[in-house]
């Protein structure tokens, strides 16, 4: 009897291959796919926030799920280790007099 085994999946990095941070991530949905851009969300003060965008990446819908699916399981994982994460905005305590 033949065993049905995992194939071995080797993973490479690309040529271009490169870490970035995100603090931002805008989605765009279709009918065809997810569009997942990546950035850097910048506050120089209360009311201006700057967000340079680093990447843009398209998923198709089966892969957006098996991605919400990962994320959803892993987050679990995180706030058990480091409890829960809170999504409410956190107004940032700026001074209100000048500071030297």
């Amino acid at each position: 009897m033949s065993q049905n085994l995992p194939a071995r999946v080797q993973l490479v990095k690309a040529s271009d291959y490169r870490d970035t941070y995100a603090n931002s991530v805008q989605i765009r949905v279709s009918v065809w796919d997810f569009h997942l851009v990546f950035g850097q969300a910048n506050s120089e003060s209360p009311e201006q926030l700057s967000i340079e965008n680093h990447q843009g990446i398209y998923l198709s819908p089966q892969q957006a799920k098996a991605l919400w699916n990962v994320l959803g399981q892993n987050i679990v994982q995180y706030e058990q280790a480091f409890g829960e994460l809170n999504l409410e905005p956190q107004i940032p305590d700026f001074p209100q007099n000048i500071v030297n």
